[in-house]
């Protein structure tokens, strides 16, 4: 039996990323296309309750130069996950690809991405996941109106990786692998296992006009790109996409317990 490999991200189910990561695993596999309707970016693994929450629309997107079905859920990547596999997978995926996104999701900014988020839920029902993200300006990184990139060194990593993955399963104790491709690299670029920075790499701002803001009036706190160079850590994912520009494979997992020793913290005075 050929493997089950569901898709999906954060951007949206006509996101040319999305079209790239199918179209990377699609001779791996079967493909079950699940994404958000719409632009999705830095929902994490939530879980939101609007009016359209839950609506499901069967569509056609183009991979590999043909037709194929998708489904466009409206709510969250996490949603989209939680309606492939409750109701729309003939059975329990083989894989999970989430991506790929526009932007990288490099140290701390993790836990806000919709595309680890959607990788998260996937492991929680046993799906082994490949979160892939390629490095992008951030002024493209909530645009519904999708900007041309390059798409195709994340392509091939992602298929490097996927057929990794399905061949050898995950590395022990990994619940998923977040990829992270810089703007620079070729089918050449190394690859690099790497860890989470504790770095923020993106850091909020205050609004940028200086005047008191309208607090009825729509309103998103813009970010840049923060690094810490001095105290950056060499094996980290920041360093590697950042600084040494390869391809950084973080193996991952959804245990966020403190490592530290605790034993006796509760007793002291």
């Amino acid at each position: 039996m050929r493997p089950l490999i569901l898709v999906t991200n954060d951007d949206g189910v006509h996101s040319p990323g999305l079209h790239a990561a199918a179209e990377a695993v699609a001779h791996l596999g079967d493909l079950l296309i699940v994404a958000p309707r719409h632009q999705q970016t830095a929902m994490g693994r939530a879980m939101p309750s609007e009016a359209d929450t839950g609506i499901i629309e069967m569509l056609t997107v183009e991979i590999n130069g043909a037709a194929h079905p998708a489904y466009a859920v409206h709510g969250s990547p996490a949603q989209a996950v939680l309606h492939a596999v409750l109701e729309l997978s003939p059975q329990m995926p083989t894989l999970c690809v989430s991506g790929i996104n526009y932007g990288e999701n490099l140290g701390t900014g993790v836990t806000m991405s919709g595309t680890v988020g959607a990788a998260i839920q996937a492991t929680i029902h046993g799906i082994p996941a490949l979160a892939v993200s390629t490095e992008a300006d951030v002024s493209i990184h909530h645009m519904e109106t999708y900007v041309h990139i390059a798409w195709d060194a994340a392509r091939h990593f992602t298929t490097q990786l996927a057929d990794i993955i399905l061949r050898r399963g995950l590395p022990p104790q990994t619940a998923f692998l977040n990829v992270n491709v810089p703007a620079s690299a070729t089918l050449e670029t190394p690859m690099r296992m790497t860890t989470q920075s504790l770095q923020r790499y993106f850091v909020t701002q205050k609004g940028t006009t200086g005047e008191p803001r309208d607090f009825a009036a729509r309103f998103r706190f813009p970010y840049r790109i923060e690094i810490e160079k001095d105290a950056l850590e060499p094996t980290s994912d920041i360093y590697a996409v950042a600084v040494d520009h390869v391809v950084s494979v973080t193996p991952m997992n959804v245990d966020l317990t403190a490592k530290g020793s605790v034993n006796g913290w509760l007793l002291e005075g």
